[in-house]
């Protein structure tokens, strides 16, 4: 079952400055209210199990980002456009994600109790929604390139996002006005690295265009395309009854695209896919996962020599 996260376009507009952490634990608990059965009332519960399997951590990484992610979210706030529902008047509202966060130690488990602002903005909804798979940032390192990722699929449809002034991309990006001042730190370490990450992790390669009045650049539009899907041939769906493993590209098995990720010599070949900060260059299960799943999805990235030479 798909892992959708749908929040009203308000939130993808808002203004805040959540870490990377923090920000994954906000969606986990977004998806976790939509999915529980039996709601109660503001209330959701999420296990370190479910931020490990999802980002693919470790488990004392799990623990850690739970504990701190949790006390985070509770201390952060953010800045909305609100709508009066008699008069239609738009007001700038500021609001709190959560009233509440409780970390159950030994059970490894936050409680987060949302607000009742957020409550309406992550609901069941009607009108101006997005939504992903969470799977499309779990790869996502960067604070900016998750928040950039919901902005661009805000305008799936398209394919292209409307001019996005420069003071309000940096707002909604979570940037002080001290933060990456010159145009082009900012552009190099926030706009370029989140785009590079968002190509390389998700289910969109973007570029953008900059407009500029004279020789200063007041505003960017960002133009992305889906990822062209990888075709499987009938023969290569059936399951490896050994091993239980699905058959992906060049007729091997999830266990053979293992053994591949660990071979020397195709980590010295494609180390360079991941952030020297991504937890894939420090755990090896971590670049397993992350190069079965690259693999599987994107082949033509691994062109360098055949990829059977690395089972030998």
């Amino acid at each position: 079952m798909k892992k959708l996260i749908v929040k009203d376009n308000a939130l993808i507009e808002a203004s805040y400055a959540l870490d990377a952490v923090e920000q994954r634990i906000l969606l986990l608990a977004v998806l976790a209210s939509r999915q529980q059965r039996q709601p109660k009332g503001n209330k959701v519960k999420i296990h370190a199990h479910e931020y490990m399997n999802t980002f693919g951590v470790e488990r004392h990484a799990s623990y850690e980002a739970l504990r701190n992610g949790a006390k985070g979210l509770f201390e952060a706030k953010f800045q909305y456009q609100k709508i009066d529902d008699e008069t239609g008047t738009v007001g700038f509202a500021e609001s709190r994600w959560v009233e509440s966060a409780v970390y159950f130690d030994k059970l490894a488990t936050i409680e987060l109790a949302f607000t009742s602002d957020v409550l309406p903005l992550i609901g069941e909804l009607e009108k101006r929604f997005t939504q992903y798979e969470i799977e499309q940032i779990a790869g996502l390192q960067s604070r900016y390139a998750i928040r950039l990722y919901e902005m661009l699929v805000q305008w799936r449809s398209s394919g292209k996002t409307p001019e996005i002034p420069l003071q309000t991309l940096r707002n909604r990006l979570g940037l002080l006005d001290d933060e990456y001042s010159r145009m082009c730190d900012f552009k190099s370490r926030v706009v370029d690295m989140a785009l590079k990450q968002i190509n390389e992790h998700t289910d969109i390669k973007a570029t953008y265009e900059q407009r500029k009045q004279g020789r200063l650049i007041v505003g960017f539009t960002f133009v992305f395309k889906p990822k062209p899907k990888v075709k499987v041939k009938a023969d290569e769906v059936s399951r490896d009854e050994a091993t239980g493993d699905l058959f992906s590209i060049g007729g091997l098995s999830d266990a053979q695209l293992g053994r591949i990720a660990r071979n020397k010599q195709f980590i010295a070949d494609y180390n360079h896919l991941v952030s020297a900060n991504s937890s894939a260059n420090k755990d090896t299960s971590a670049w397993v996962d992350e190069m079965v799943k690259r693999l599987k999805a994107n082949p033509d990235d691994f062109k360098k020599r055949p990829i059977n030479d690395y089972l030998n």
